[in-house]
């Protein structure tokens, strides 16, 4: 095979299983919290140490993809999430479950920044519509994962073997990878030669990273508990409603796919958080309708799709992308993962289930900001494509 094909390949189902991973953490709450005898308000500092672990797997991730071959670092991280996930389900105490989904959220923060880097590395310029294809693997996962965890809940009544099939998928994964040849980092063009880092426009497309992964990650991990909690959906429908948000986030970044290609990405981020604004509204207004959250999940999942991916091209539009720049993008996902889901937890209990959304909307609100921010900087040499 090929190894532009097999490489992208790789990545593409790498990608699924992290997916897959981050998908299954918002049903296994509840199990979590009765497995370590855990108030809702304590289990939420799961978000806090994985999202900690992603952020500093994000910045030593993204400064040994420039130093190491490739390949052969993803395969051990690959082999490190297949451990730590194998283990999450049987921690007996909330203490050994926060270490391992430290452990857990450095390999996915590797993992993560590993296929993007690595991908702009092979395709270069031409990168936009498999950075959608990648991140529609993405939703594969996602969507896979909702299916597994309902299949699952209902034979066995727990969460087990969720995480044991994630695990047991990464070996075959890990040894294929290690095999394929290296790509050679993307050489800077020369006017990039000891160019310093663009210190500006790496903050403010961070701080996008920062609040919309706090957006998606905060709706998707507690979206079955809102449901749940607001007696909308009972454990199994909760169950199909965050596997239909994650099914139609993969439709999405399907289409993003040849949109990408055809309109500019600072015109598509704005559509699509226009689109995820009327979904909340949905939700919000029509607040006791399980209809509507149906619709306004629906939707939301949707708009929301193609928002990681265009943010990584117009980085790549407007900069030279290295694996530690990268780095620091998905530093600012996992600050916004650890954030935003830890504060859902504090307010779910003492202000209500509804200020999810409403965090969710002032996190997209922000998100719009900062895309205007950063699209309005002048360029310079070391923002030049």
């Amino acid at each position: 095979m090929n190894p532009k094909i097999a490489s992208t390949s790789a990545y593409y189902l790498a990608f699924i299983i992290l997916g897959m991973v981050i998908a299954a953490e918002g049903p296994a709450i509840p199990w979590l919290a009765e497995h370590t005898a855990s108030p809702i308000e304590q289990i939420s500092l799961i978000f806090v140490f994985g999202s900690f672990g992603y952020l500093i797997g994000s910045y030593i991730g993204g400064l040994a993809y420039d130093r190491v071959a490739g390949h052969r670092f993803m395969s051990i991280i690959l082999l490190t999430l297949a451990l730590s996930a194998a283990l999450v389900p049987i921690a007996s105490s909330l203490p050994i479950l926060l270490t391992v989904l430290f452990v857990f959220g450095l390999t996915k923060g590797a993992l993560d920044v590993g296929g993007n880097t690595l991908l702009m590395w092979i395709h270069g310029d031409g990168v936009g519509p498999y950075m959608n294809g990648l991140h529609a693997s993405f939703g594969v996962g996602s969507f896979t994962s909702g299916l597994i965890a309902a299949r699952v809940i209902s034979l066995t009544g727990d969460i087990n073997w969720i995480f044991w099939t994630f695990a047991l998928l990464c070996l075959p994964l890990a040894a294929w990878i290690w095999f394929i040849p290296n790509p050679a980092p993307r050489a800077a063009p020369a006017e990039h030669h000891n160019a310093p880092l663009p210190v500006i426009p790496v903050l403010v497309m961070g701080l996008c990273f920062v609040v919309y992964v706090g957006a998606e990650t905060g709706y998707g991990s507690w979206l079955y508990t809102y449901a749940t909690r607001l007696g909308l959906e009972n454990e199994i429908t909760a169950a199909y409603l965050t596997s239909a948000f994650w099914g139609f986030f993969t439709l999405g970044r399907l289409l993003g796919i040849p949109i990408s290609t055809r309109i500019r990405p600072r015109l598509i981020l704005i559509a699509d958080l226009m689109g995820c604004f009327l979904s909340l509204g949905i939700l919000l207004l029509w607040r006791d309708s399980a209809t509507a959250l149906w619709i306004g999940s629906i939707l939301l999942g949707v708009c929301m799709a193609s928002i990681f991916p265009t943010m990584l091209t117009l980085a790549e539009e407007r900069m030279h992308v290295t694996g530690a720049i990268t780095g620091w993008f998905l530093v600012g996902s996992g600050l916004g993962g650890m954030i935003l889901p830890w504060g859902i937890g504090q307010l779910f209990e003492r202000v209500g289930p509804y200020s999810m959304a409403m965090m969710v909307l002032a996190s997209l609100a922000a998100n719009l900001v900062f895309v205007f921010w950063f699209s309005s900087l002048k360029k310079s040499p070391s923002l030049a494509g």
